[in-house]
């Protein structure tokens, strides 16, 4: 029974200790996250596109959401909450 506790006592404690770096945030000199691009970045991006949808439509934004700003978060904030979301 003690045996059993103590190993069920570090199988918690492993799986608290990789759940918490999960949450961790990166250092200073990270490179910029994908999340962190502009609506050029995406329209970039859209017209690079490989494949059907990519060579055919290109950018395609019928709302204007790129250019509202979601809660104050400003344009950049906002490409990341909807990149995030999607």
């Amino acid at each position: 029974s003690g045996d059993l506790s103590f190993n069920m006592m570090k199988v918690v404690l492993a799986l608290l200790l990789t759940t918490v770096s999960a949450f961790m945030m990166s250092g200073p000199g990270a490179p910029a996250s994908p999340q962190q691009a502009t609506k050029d970045d995406m329209i970039a991006l859209a017209e690079a596109n490989p494949d059907f949808l990519g060579k055919s439509i290109g950018f395609w934004d019928p709302l204007g959401a790129l250019d509202t700003p979601f809660w104050s978060l400003g344009t950049e904030g906002t490409i990341g909450y909807l990149r995030h979301a999607a």
